[in-house]
């Protein structure tokens, strides 16, 4: 696999040890860039509020590249040494991609959504609305050159995925989009 994998982390760090932290940090990522030749580097970002989670974002070239950090002796190492200043349990989100669009249903746990269920959903979605928005601006545009037409559609088009139709049909196609995931009811306080 080819496509390049970002993975995002998102951890507790026990209070009074923030700047232990970020210096862990920064030896993690030192050492990745030295040792994984697919390892595309990371961004990271603070809590917005005392007590909440860091942010990592972590990129690689392929998915293979990520496994073989995933299950090195490296971040064996590092997880070790950086134990000492976890609060909690790391939530661990691969995204290869596509997932930007779905959200996952409430609860799910590691979402790992399907690749081929995702692609076969953004079909249908985009095909249809490429031709609704042909059939009704399609005479409005007519004589436009070719590129603005074609940035009116995909403009059109992308701010109807991302605000209105992706956020309003993901929870109604979740089961098939994350076929195999657990969920887990949440209780109320």
């Amino acid at each position: 696999m080819s496509d390049t994998v970002t993975v995002i982390v998102r951890r507790k760090v026990k209070p009074g040890r923030e700047q232990q932290y970020e210096d862990w940090l920064k030896r993690l990522t030192a050492g990745a860039a030295l040792q994984f030749e697919g390892y595309l580097g990371a961004e990271f970002h603070r809590p917005q509020s005392p007590g909440g989670e860091y942010r990592s974002v972590f990129r690689f070239s392929s998915l293979n590249t990520l496994e073989a950090f995933e299950i090195s002796p490296f971040r064996t190492q590092m997880l070790a040494q950086g134990e000492d200043l976890f609060a909690a349990d790391a939530a661990w989100d691969r995204m290869t991609g596509l997932e930007f669009w779905f959200d996952p249903p409430a609860g799910t746990r590691v979402p790992q959504p399907s690749p081929h269920r995702m692609a076969l959903v953004l079909v249908a979605v985009v095909f249809c609305l490429v031709m609704i928005l042909n059939l009704t601006l399609g005479p409005l545009t007519d004589g436009w050159p070719l590129a603005a037409r074609v940035l009116l559609m995909v403009s059109i088009q992308v701010s109807l995925m991302t605000w209105v139709i992706m956020p309003r049909l993901t929870p109604l196609i979740a089961r098939f989009i994350y076929p195999s995931t657990a969920t887990v009811r949440k209780e109320k306080p």
